[in-house]
């Protein structure tokens, strides 16, 4: 099954990519390896902000996991002008959470975006992965995910 048809399937329509909001690039290709700048909770209709444990439920933050994931695809497409078919492998995931204090499941936000990649690219989606909870995200929001992505 091709990636543009297993996206079909669980229903994923890639948006527009996000365009960089200081002084860096949304990625950057560096022999086979292409770097994805982080990617937060966010969507069309906003996306998810606040701070898990307080104003933000840890389902409600794997969901916006979820939409970081969506919306590396959405950059490493743009990278690999609109070709999924070139990732060779997912090789690393950076995840950060916006977090209360005594919030601790960090790991389990993350998995939004995890599943997501085994999801859409099957044994391709496993990667390494650092998951971290911090004090305070861009604009606000709960969310943040970065990646590496092997191509050809």
């Amino acid at each position: 099954m091709t990636i543009a048809a297993r996206l079909a399937e669980l229903g994923i329509s890639l948006p527009e990519p996000a365009k960089a909001v200081a002084n860096y690039v949304p990625y950057v290709q560096s022999g086979n390896l292409l770097h994805i700048s982080g990617q937060l909770s966010n969507d069309a209709s906003g996306g998810l902000k606040g701070t898990v444990g307080e104003d933000v439920t840890p389902e409600q933050a794997a969901a916006g996991a979820r939409l970081c994931g969506i919306n590396l695809l959405a950059q490493i497409s743009a990278a690999l002008d609109g070709d999924l078919e070139r990732v060779v492998r997912i090789v690393k995931l950076g995840g950060f959470v916006q977090a209360g204090p005594g919030f601790t499941a960090i790991p389990a936000v993350i998995n939004g975006c995890s599943d997501l990649m085994v999801e859409v690219f099957g044994d391709k989606g496993r990667h390494a992965r650092s998951a971290v909870g911090v004090y305070q995200l861009p604009l606000g929001f709960a969310v943040e995910v970065d990646a590496i992505v092997e191509v050809k």
